[in-house]
């Protein structure tokens, strides 16, 4: 490698490096292939940004194998959905978020023709511990299907959350050591995650009687809750990566805030779950993972995503739900239907506000 461009090489890392660290998100580079003994050849490289939530899925060398099949080798680095708009994209063929609104912020600053591609999507959920599922069942905070599902409602639990419920208020909680103090869900940080802010999304929704937030005034009317529902929570992360391994491994908050994607992922994995639970929210947001071409091989990389059949069974293995092909998810997932909902029966689909009014509802969740 010559002199120029090393420098060249390292100028644009240390321009991530601290564009990331401006922003507060994740500064985790994934290179899929890199610790990969795979000899295909691969000729086209496309360096993107994608939401944490995909990491696994870039990394896994069956994805790194077949995409280099298809002639493609890929470079991401990982950053909150809700900050790629603030990294140096100049250099960049894709942006990859977790939902929609920041994908359209983001499609404002490409000239690539087309727009934005939605290859999968995930459902929010939460997950919990069976004895802490079954007190909120006993409460009228949820319902259970079985051992291992049911639904959070919505409505119930935003009126306990603006009552500051404690578990040792809801019958029951008192056999079980575990629950105690305020009763909240863990998110990540909206201002800066994907999951966190769509979380706010549903709850605004419901709150403010099955409308979705449009203007200031709109915010304003539901601020007060939802920053209850932030605040309570203490420091958050920025992926959702950390709080669910917290739980699987039996600490942190027994309510949590993920990704259908990651519980189906284990699930696939044959993994072991022990005592969880899934509880779909009555009223909830999908995470529709959006790509954003910011080249023409942005794009190809993109439109091969959703169309080629061995990356959406890939895709599937990871947890995700592909876009236009819910068969491949029903019979990947046929053997796991006590944790997962293939048909989200019963779930209602709450809007979402525009980034700009998400965006002021996650910085009025700071005070």
């Amino acid at each position: 490698m010559g002199f120029r461009e090393h420098a060249s090489r390292v100028r644009r890392i240390v321009g991530i490096v601290l564009a990331v660290l401006l922003i507060g998100g994740v500064a985790v580079a994934v290179v899929a292939g890199r610790d990969s003994k795979d000899t295909s050849t691969a000729t086209k490289t496309v360096r993107g940004v994608i939401g944490s939530e995909k990491a696994e899925f870039f990394a896994d060398p069956e994805v790194v194998k077949a995409l280099a099949a298809k002639g493609f080798t890929v470079k991401a680095e990982t950053s909150g959905s809700w900050a790629m708009d603030q990294l140096p994209l100049k250099d960049y063929d894709f942006a990859f978020p977790g939902s929609k609104a920041p994908a359209d912020e983001l499609q404002r600053r490409s000239s690539v023709k087309g727009g934005p591609i939605r290859p999968f999507y995930s459902p929010l959920v939460v997950v919990a511990h069976r004895g802490a599922a079954q007190v909120l069942a006993d409460n009228g905070l949820a319902t259970l299907s079985g051992k291992s599902s049911g639904k959070l409602l919505m409505a119930p639990y935003l009126k306990a959350a603006k009552a500051d419920r404690t578990w040792q208020q809801l019958k029951g909680a008192g056999k079980r050591a575990e629950l105690t103090g305020t009763v909240f869900i863990t998110s990540t940080d909206p201002v800066a995650s994907n999951s966190g802010a769509l979380y706010l999304a549903a709850a605004s929704y419901v709150a403010d009687g099955g409308r979705v937030a449009a203007d200031e005034a709109a915010v304003d009317r539901t601020a007060p809750l939802m920053k209850k529902l932030i605040q309570v929570q203490g420091a958050q992360q920025t992926s959702s990566d950390a709080p669910f391994r917290d739980f699987i491994s039996g600490v942190g908050n027994p309510l949590v805030l993920v990704y259908e994607s990651q519980v189906a992922s284990l699930l696939l994995q044959k993994q072991e779950l022990g005592d969880l639970v899934v509880l779909y929210p009555d009223t909830t947001v999908s995470s529709d993972h959006t790509l954003v071409p910011l080249t023409d091989s942005g794009r190809q990389f993109g439109e091969l995503l959703s169309t080629d059949r061995r990356l959406r069974e890939l895709a599937v293995r990871h947890g995700f739900r592909p876009q236009g092909a819910a068969a491949e998810f029903t019979a990947a997932t046929a053997g796991h239907t006590d944790y997962i909902d293939q048909q989200l029966t019963g779930i209602r689909q709450a809007p979402v506000p525009t980034a700009t009014v998400l965006r002021a509802m996650a910085r009025r969740t700071r005070g």
